[in-house]
This record gives structure tokens, C-alpha cells and sequence, in this order.
């Protein structure tokens, strides 16, 4: 199956019917990677960032066909799109509509509501004080993540590879152990990652991403994500695709290839 991104039909508006399902993803990817191409990595990276676009038709005056984009941003990346920095995702949006007849008139950010429970109250009481902690912050206040051993995850199959990796350091000898961090803050060079599993072992650090089917179309950037790791100091870079795993004996496979790795 192709991995390509679908395209709108742009003899239609972009908000039409017909383009609705695919133009937020289509009009974030290819601006994304056009950016990296063009060498403004930083502006490629804010685009990454962004959850979705909401596209709109918004000026159709003297036959011009212009649209009113909303970039809807996790609230705790939400400062970083200042005016510069919507001025350079404009500027590559521009680039990509160039030619088709429509133009971007306005881009603005938004930060994304967070999803709450009815027990909303007790979540933001309890919360890990003021600030965000650095582990799974964006999954403190979402209802119905799992937790374990006090840990967040993003879904069931982080967990599950983490159940895999614990049995693992269970097995190990105290002082030849593994230590699993799922979800921690980490800044690398001109951005702030949350790996989904940071593991230390033998003096060294790996990280595994998990990738599941929201990762489709996103290969450049999970790409260039691996290699900033890299770079950081982190000695191995792992991905499972969770759609090509069926057994647990699969996952414990891979976690066994992934430390073997790590430890040479």
C-alpha cells in the first residue's frame, strides 16, 4: 500500500466536501517537508508540531479565491507561534498554493481543547503541581490514558512494550539492569521531544518510537526526529510499527534485538 499522502482536488475550494478529509494533512505535509528542502528546518519543524489546520474559504472578492487558516497547536507548544514565526509558515503555505489559483489571506494559531473527563476538577486538583512535569505532559489531564507503575503512556501499545522491557530488567542481575523512561521531556537542538521510551543500559542510551497509524505520511519527519537523537548522544534509534507486529512474541523479539544492539 502507498504511503503517499492523498492530495485535494484543486479545481474544487479547499474546504469543500469533497477535500475536507484530506486538505489539513496534505496542506501541513507538504509545506513541512518543502521548508526542510528549501533548508529552513526551524520553519519545518513548527509545521510538524501542529496537531491540524482548519481551512476556510475567507476573501472571494474580484474572482480571488482566498482561505483563512487556523493552526491548532497543543497548548504547551502554543507560545512558539508568535508573528515571526506564523509569518514563515505563511510564507511556505504561499509557496505551496502558488499557481492553483487560491492564496492564504490569514494564518493564525490556536491551542487544541484539551480532552477532559467529567471529573475534570479532581484532574486539574491533582495534577503534578502548576507546572508540567516533564514525564507524558501532554497526557496528564487526558482522560483514559494508561498508567502503570505511576507512568503515563500515550496508548495500550506503548504500554505493552514497556511491560515487555520491565520483564527484561526483572530478569537482569542488579547491577547489569535496564532503566525505561516512557515519555520524558528531552530538548534537543531547536526542539523539545517526548520519546516513547528512552532506555538506559550499560552506559549507553536507546530510544524506541512506536509507531502507529496516525505515523502514515510522517516518514520524513519521524526521519529527521531519529537523527536529532542521534546527534544528541542517544547510540540507537528503533521504530516498531505496530501494524506489522501481531504476537507478543514479535514485540519480545524486537525488544531483544533492540538491547542486543544497545549493549555492543
Amino acid at each position: 500500500m502507498s504511503d503517499e499522502l492523498s492530495s485535494p482536488d484543486m479545481s474544487l475550494a479547499l474546504d469543500a466536501p469533497q477535500n475536507s478529509a484530506v486538505v489539513s494533512e496534505w496542506l501541513l505535509g507538504t509545506s513541512a517537508v518543502l521548508a526542510y528542502h528549501l533548508g529552513d528546518t526551524d520553519t519545518a519543524r513548527l509545521i510538524a508540531d501542529v496537531s491540524s489546520a482548519e481551512v476556510r474559504i475567507w476573501n472571494t472578492e474580484y474572482e480571488h479565491e482566498g482561505y483563512r487558516v487556523v493552526l491548532v497547536v497543543e497548548p504547551h507548544l502554543f507560545p512558539r507561534y508568535d508573528e515571526p514565526a506564523l509569518d514563515q509558515v505563511a510564507d511556505v503555505m504561499r509557496q505551496v498554493v502558488w499557481g492553483s489559483g487560491k492564496a492564504i489571506d490569514e494564518l493564525v494559531a490556536r491551542p487544541s481543547i484539551p480532552r477532559l473527563g467529567s471529573d475534570w476538577r479532581r484532574q486539574v486538583k491533582t495534577a503534578d503541581g502548576p507546572k508540567p512535569s516533564n514525564q507524558g505532559r501532554r497526557m496528564q489531564l487526558e482522560p483514559n490514558r494508561p498508567v502503570e507503575d505511576q507512568l503515563r503512556f500515550t496508548n495500550e501499545w506503548e504500554r505493552d512494550v514497556y511491560r515487555v522491557l520491565k520483564g527484561r530488567q526483572q530478569r537482569l542481575p542488579d547491577n547489569e539492569t535496564i532503566g525505561i523512561m516512557p515519555l520524558g521531556g528531552m530538548r534537543v537542538r531547536g526542539w523539545t521531544f517526548e520519546p516513547d521510551l528512552l532506555i538506559t543500559y550499560r552506559g549507553y542510551a536507546g530510544v524506541i518510537e512506536i509507531d502507529g497509524p496516525q505515523h502514515k505520511g510522517h516518514a520524513g519527519y519521524d526521519h529527521s526526529r531519529s537523527r536529532l537523537f542521534l546527534h544528541s548522544g542517544v547510540k540507537v534509534v528503533d521504530r516498531l510499527n505496530v501494524e506489522e507486529v501481531k504476537t507478543l512474541a514479535e514485540v519480545e523479539k524486537f525488544v531483544d534485538d533492540f538491547l542486543t544492539q544497545l549493549k555492543r
